[in-house]
């Protein structure tokens, strides 16, 4: 304390581990991946801070290998949603008015206890659970996550300091920030850690409750989220672990007069759906519920003639296939000036050609399996449509098999219908469609790429003219809430590039900033007279 004044020491992203072949970080995770293979844990609820066994199970497998069990999970029912209720308000009598000091102090020991002990646990379940490559998870389960902990504590201090300028003499004006009454509905995907990881904790460090549904797929992973919450100080019903089918759950939920609040992650179609939910149920709610969602993304690379072509090619491939495609940011469109198409095309071809793919405890694949079976179903429909039409090609890949696990090679398209379907449609997996336009057609392409999807989450340009890159990001303008030159359109960094985006996209609520803490505070503007008047009458009022 200085002055008075809380200081909190100052953020800084976690620096990510090289996991080099000899290196005591490659040697202690290959350990903790083995140790968590050698048992299948039985994953219960976890209401007020009590494990709760439902009997209705659910499995959590290798996708990979799925042959290799890892856990069986107990789902939430309705009754078990009423007591995760019951137990998050008897939490918020005292966690709402905790100092947010010693909220700080919890959530600053999360990220010190992420960054040590609990690093190798969250990075091996989610490589085992989700299918990442030791990279992938690296980037998400450790380094993001612990950013969103420290950079959001820091963001939640300047909160706090922002108090109004100004006061008469003889009045002291202040704002409090309070938390929302009720409980917020945390969902949460499969494909980040990371985002599992925040989207409940940063409602619970404005000193509000939780009921936290992961993804099923992600169940695994949750459950260490839990223990680290657990350990680092999180008092019992702040967060509430209910897993289980998403209107099992989510009715339930939802139906409830005390939700003030949804963080979610997820499908487009899943949000919109939530939303009309709230707006029927509207009349019954204590409150407005605070609605603050991620969703799809059609993500693009639009070339410009002047871009380097190296360059280019790099980004395509890590954009596109990284993590098979599986993330929100991800590239799945692209447009290439003609002019650059033959040397393109043969780089890029050689390039995805090169890239392994298999169990993700090789470090030497860049790609393991998508997350399960009804997403394999559903990306290979479209590689399917791609290979009965007459408007697509393969340039790469197009096969799969999921007699082992759930592989997908990386697949390319080029399209000479800018409308195709995986063109426009969100397909959330490895495939890439290329439409290679006419050089002199640039202006008519960039405004064809804003009318072909609905999605404005994230998008990219390359090129070297200085001219074309201030022409191509203003026509570009409400194509994404992550706008990326010269780089792929994914890898946001907490304390760089806050993360969401508009359309159809979610309400841009921009996790990893202050904007998204104070979507979970209610304002109370509170005015102090220390002299008050004993007379109504004013001056003006005086006889002549």
């Amino acid at each position: 304390m200085q002055n008075g004044v809380v200081k909190i020491p100052k953020a800084v992203n976690e620096p990510i581990k090289a996991y080099a072949p000899g290196s005591p970080e490659k040697a202690s995770l290959k350990k903790k991946i083995a140790e968590l293979k050698s048992q299948v844990l039985e994953i219960p609820l976890i209401i007020g801070g009590k494990e709760v066994k439902t009997g209705k199970m659910g499995e959590c497998r290798i996708p990979h290998n799925l042959s290799h069990l890892l856990a069986t999970y107990h789902q939430t029912g309705e009754a078990e949603v009423q007591m995760a209720i019951e137990a998050s308000q008897k939490a918020f009598k005292t966690w709402s008015v905790m100092p947010w000091e010693d909220r700080v102090a919890i959530f600053r020991r999360m990220a010190v206890l992420l960054a040590g002990p609990y690093r190798d646990l969250l990075n091996a379940s989610t490589m085992l659970g989700q299918s990442k490559t030791v990279y992938q998870a690296e980037i998400d389960s450790a380094c993001e996550l612990i950013d969103f902990y420290n950079f959001n504590t820091e963001y939640m201090a300047q909160i706090y300091s922002d108090q109004p300028p100004y006061s008469l003499t003889g009045t002291w004006n202040q704002v409090e920030y309070r938390p929302i009454e009720g409980f917020i509905f945390a969902v949460t995907p499969f494909n980040f850690t990371s985002i599992a990881g925040n989207l409940p904790t940063s409602p619970a460090m404005m000193g509000n409750v939780v009921l936290w549904k992961p993804a099923s797929s992600a169940v695994y992973s949750g459950y260490f989220l839990m223990k680290l919450f657990k350990e680092a100080g999180v008092p019992d019903g702040v967060i509430n672990f209910i897993p289980g089918s998403g209107g099992k759950v989510g009715n339930p939920v939802m139906a409830s007069p005390l939700m003030a609040g949804i963080h979610f992650t997820g499908s487009t179609e899943v949000f919109q759906h939530m939303w009309r939910t709230v707006g029927n149920n509207i009349q019954k709610y204590k409150g407005y519920p605070r609605i603050v969602g991620e969703t799809g993304g059609k993500d693009y690379i639009f070339v410009h003639n002047s871009a380097n072509v190296d360059e280019l090619v790099t980004a395509m491939v890590r954009g596109a296939f990284e993590y098979q495609g599986q993330k929100c940011s991800a590239a799945s469109r692209a447009y290439i000036p003609n002019s650059m198409w033959p040397v393109f095309k043969e780089k890029y071809i050689a390039e995805v050609n090169s890239i392994k793919m298999g169990d993700i405890e090789d470090f030497t694949n860049f790609m393991g399996a998508v997350i399960d079976k009804a997403a394999f179903n559903t990306i290979t429909a479209y590689i399917d449509y791609a290979a009965e039409s007459d408007e697509a090609e393969f340039i790469t890949g197009g096969k799969y098999d999921d007699s082992k696990g759930y592989f997908i090679e990386p697949t390319t398209i080029v399209t000479t219908n800018p409308k195709f379907k995986t063109m426009e449609e969100e397909i959330f997996g490895p495939v890439m469609t290329i439409y290679v336009y006419e050089d002199d057609k640039l202006m008519e392409t960039l405004d064809l790429l804003d009318a072909t999807s609905p999605y404005a989450l994230t998008g990219a340009i390359f090129a070297r003219d200085r001219q074309a890159v201030i022409m191509m990001r203003d026509r570009l303008t409400h194509t994404a809430g992550n706008f990326y030159i010269n780089d792929k359109p994914t890898g946001a960094v907490v304390g760089q590039q806050p993360f969401g985006g508009g359309r159809a996209s979610g309400t841009n609520d921009k996790a990893g900033s202050p904007m998204n803490l104070l979507r979970w505070v209610s304002m109370r503007t509170i005015k102090e007279t220390f002299d008050p008047p004993t007379d109504f009458r004013y001056p003006f009022m005086a006889e002549e």
